[in-house]
């Protein structure tokens, strides 16, 4: 607790400027295009502002993020009123004004603001999302937004990335699973403001990520009370002729508000999932419904003073308990465990700019991750092998013997100071230190298989147990420089990072004596501690205007990633090691970070009718990467366990490709985007464990690069909204992806390959093509009943074409193997209908 108190209010200088941006743009005169001094800049609702210099140019510094309304206004002109101009964490908005003459006080010009044609400001490949976007896609997590973008797969690969390599930030402060990697914890729709994804060339603020990271803004209070419900259902009509559904319900409220007007505001948002999942017809058998359960949610009070000083205190939750489906286990599948993922975290942000040109914040977080698996308690656990049915294919009785529990709490403050030094010079930095309690008690038990799938019942059971406790820091520091060399000119950004990681552990020193042929014993022959790891990174971005309406950008960066918790300290545990409990695959705590070298070359070319052509090439080179390396052979017996195998930094990865985006969205009544890319994603191993996987089946594997799993050669991606008879407002997507590769290897009896002479060449050949098209059509009815109030009714369908899309094939090439597992398959069509109201 003591920890928690000092890392929660901690005076640090933070960059949670990720919740606030920048509105800039010229005030001119209609008629003659000249600048006009001393024109106001009112941003409706908030207590900032700016007048225009000179030549009639404005900036207004820490704007929070959000909709508003701008009011321009200087006498003897008639004032105009800005409507929906999104302001982006980060980012720059333009807003353009011309004035017209007034001798009297005539009424406002209103006017729709539009999203500016090219962000010249960043010479990365981003993408930002506002709520009112989000709300229009047919999507329902922050991962369904992030596949949608280009170069980003259906599971989450970034530009031929592994998906643990992105770093998912909620308000600036990451929310990850620093033992398994991904997002930690979601958000309700109706919590968030904006997502902003980087997919290439990220600033140096942004550390612990090789691939791409996703910054989630959340809403904050105004001075209107506003409630909303919203209720979604995808088995409205279900019945024996419609069993495509999850039994899927979703219950969703907020609400926002001045708790004093002016001052003090607050936002709260909550929803509750609930569902049988897809295969609920053979879960159904064991469990009552709903079999999924997700509660999740957050609460936020934003205290706001006269001079612009911001203090947010932020709480946000996920509550989930789930049971896993394996077809094979479809008679018995009361011997899978129950899984729970619990989450919360709570932060305080101090955000300011005193002056003009200058913000920062003060923000500090403490967060909270417990997942379990298993009812029972760990001193019921009994390891049983599995009983399977005559042909080894499905598991008839028992009981996976499996049971975890691991909880992760991390403290955290970071931090940014943002200003503006000259016209030419806007200097950034900062820093961040986060303190780990990491603990992990796992047994687990798995059936030695065969490469085919098939159990061999002769062998023992391998054991994957561990238990560890660590309190491991890590920390960064970073500068940028962000030169202008002239107002819309050419931009150069300057930064360097370095970090720090502190595993806080001893290696044990191991040694195998030989007890007789192909049998070892193992011996700790003391300890040695492990390393302080620490890198400093580079990151070049420059863009020059190549004419009135393009540019021309390219980057390089340095980036790296420190390997997950289970990879440094599973198996290690000096007391488990010496009480003779070996674990298969063995953690090491002196991995060194992964290391990213990425390259990016982009244009954007403003072409005709608002319509935009970006091209962008971009390399990635992935070293460092952790694998597993066999100690001792693989028929090393000793106490019945096969501890033979460490995590190293041994693989290497690379990936390439070209992104084609041609998009128009300045236009009300129609708006789109199609994307194409190109990729190749190469590497020696896919996962941690795949090197101890090929060892354990008896196959030697060529250390060079091959396609990896998410290889996806050629993907289309098109967005297209478009207002609709009668006020319907609809949103389709469609991704079309080439056939991904996956190792052709056959067998005739599952155990022993059909050609013994063949060469094992993992990913040799292609599946089939992909085609997902996603649907989501709304109509919107204004109510003034007691009340000014909105009610909606949307459609929301997903693969519309009831596609059987191909998720796997077995070395035989077959779909879903020899069970025809329906696992093999996307999921085919899903359709939601859901309400929502507002008052």
């Amino acid at each position: 607790m003591n920890r928690f108190i000092f890392f929660y209010f901690i005076v640090y200088v933070n960059i949670a400027s990720a919740s606030v941006g920048i509105l800039e743009g010229r005030i001119t005169d209609a008629s003659t295009g000249d600048g006009l001094p001393s024109g106001i800049v009112r941003i409706v609702g908030t207590r900032v502002g700016a007048v225009s210099d000179q030549e009639g140019y404005y900036v207004v510094y820490g704007v929070q993020t959000g909709v508003y309304e701008i009011e321009i206004t200087l006498l003897g002109y008639r004032k105009v009123i800005v409507k929906k101009v999104e302001i982006f964490s980060d980012r720059r908005t333009r807003i353009d004004i011309q004035l017209e003459t007034a001798a009297i006080d005539l009424q406002a010009v209103e006017i729709i603001a539009h999203k500016q044609f090219i962000q010249r400001d960043i010479p990365a490949t981003a993408y930002a999302i506002g709520s009112s976007k989000i709300e229009q896609l047919p999507v329902s997590s922050v991962k369904d937004v992030l596949a949608l973008q280009p170069g980003v797969t259906l599971e989450g690969n970034v530009r031929g990335g592994k998906t643990h390599e992105v770093l998912f930030l909620i308000d600036g402060m990451a929310v990850q699973d620093l033992m398994k990697g991904g997002l930690s914890t979601d958000l309700p729709k109706s919590a968030i403001s904006e997502i902003n994804i980087f997919t290439g060339g990220f600033d140096v603020e942004y550390g612990n990520a090789l691939s791409g990271v996703v910054n989630v803004v959340t809403k904050s209070g105004d001075n209107e009370h506003k409630t909303g419900l919203r209720f979604e259902k995808d088995n409205w009509f279900a019945g024996n002729w419609n069993k495509q559904t999850d039994k899927r319900t979703e219950i969703e409220g907020f609400a926002r508000g001045p708790v004093f007007t002016d001052q003090l505001y607050y936002f709260t948002a909550h929803t509750l999932r609930l569902s049988d999942t897809q295969w609920w017809q053979d879960l159904g058998n064991f469990f009552p419904s709903p079999v999924s359960k997700e509660y999740l949610g957050m609460g936020k009070f934003d205290l706001v003073s006269e001079s612009n000083m911001r203090l947010s205190g932020q709480a946000v939750y996920n509550f989930l308990r789930w049971r896993d489906y394996e077809f094979s286990w479809r008679y018995n599948l009361s011997g899978l465990p129950l899984r729970t993922k619990d989450s919360f975290r709570i932060g305080l942000v101090y955000t300011d700019s005193p002056w003009k040109n200058f913000v920062c914040n003060i923000n500090a977080s403490y967060s909270h991750l417990h997942n379990h698996i298993g009812e029972e308690s760990k001193n019921d656990i009994v390891v049983n092998p599995y009983q399977y049915d005559i042909y080894l294919r499905y598991v008839v009785k028992g009981s996976r013997n499996w049971w975890a529990d691991s909880k992760q709490k991390v403290y955290s403050v970071k931090g940014l100071v943002s200003y503006q030094l000259d016209k030419v010079h806007t200097l950034k930095i900062g820093g961040e230190f986060n303190q780990y309690d990491i603990f992990s008690d796992l047994i687990k038990y798995e059936p030695q298989l065969t490469y085919f799938g098939k159990p061999i019942e002769t062998q023992p059971l391998l054991n994957y147990s561990s238990q560890y406790l660590y309190r491991p820091s890590s920390g960064s520091f970073f500068v940028q420089d962000k030169i202008e060399f002239q107002r819309d000119g050419a931009i150069l950004s300057l930064g360097g990072r370095w970090d720090f990681h502190n595993p806080k552990a001893e290696r044990p020193i191991v040694e195998y004596i030989p007890t007789r042929p192909n049998e070892f014993t193992q011996v700790i022959k003391g300890s040695a501690p492990s390393s302080l790891k620490q890198q400093w990174s580079l990151r070049i971005a420059f863009s020059v205007p190549t004419g009135p309406s393009s540019i021309f950008f390219m980057n390089f960066g340095q980036f790296f990633q420190m390997p997950l918790f289970d990879y440094l300290y599973s198996g290690i545990n000096p007391v488990q090691l010496r009480g003779l409990s070996k674990n298969v695959l063995s953690g090491n705590p002196d991995l060194q970070p992964e290391r990213t070298n990425a390259w990016e070359i982009g244009f954007k070319q403003l072409l005709k009718n608002s319509y935009i052509l970006s091209v962008t090439y971009f390399k990635k080179l992935t070293t460092n990467q952790v694998d597993s390396k066999t100690l001792v052979p693989f028929d090393s017996k000793f106490a019945g366990d096969y501890g033979f195998a460490s995590y190293v930094n041994n693989a290497e990865a690379n990936a390439q490709g070209v992104e084609i985006i041609f998009t128009r969205d300045r236009d009300d009544n129609f708006s789109s985007s199609v994307s194409y890319t190109f990729m190749i994603a190469e590497g020696m191993s896919e996962t941690a464990d795949q090197s101890i996987n090929y060892a354990q089946w008896g196959f030697a594997v060529a250390p060079v690069e091959h396609p990896l799993s998410w290889d996806q050669r050629h993907t289309i991606k098109i967005d297209a909204s478009a207002k609709l008879w009668w006020g319907i407002e609809s949103n389709i997507i469609a991704i079309i992806n080439s056939p991904r590769p996956y190792t052709f290897f056959p067998t005739r009896d599952g155990f022993t390959p059909s050609d013994p002479q063949r060469e094992f060449i993992p990913n040799n050949v292609r599946m089939k093509s992909t085609l997902f098209t996603n649907l989501k059509i709304s109509k919107t009815f204004e109510l003034d009943v007691l009340t000014p109030s909105r009610l909606s009714v949307y459609l929301d369908s997903r693969n519309v074409f009831n596609v059987k899309n191909v998720k796997w094939y077995d070395s035989n090439g077959k779909i879903g193997g020899e069970l025809e597992d329906p696992t093999a398959f996307y999921e085919l069509r899903r359709t939601r209908v859901g309400l929502t109201y507002e008052f």
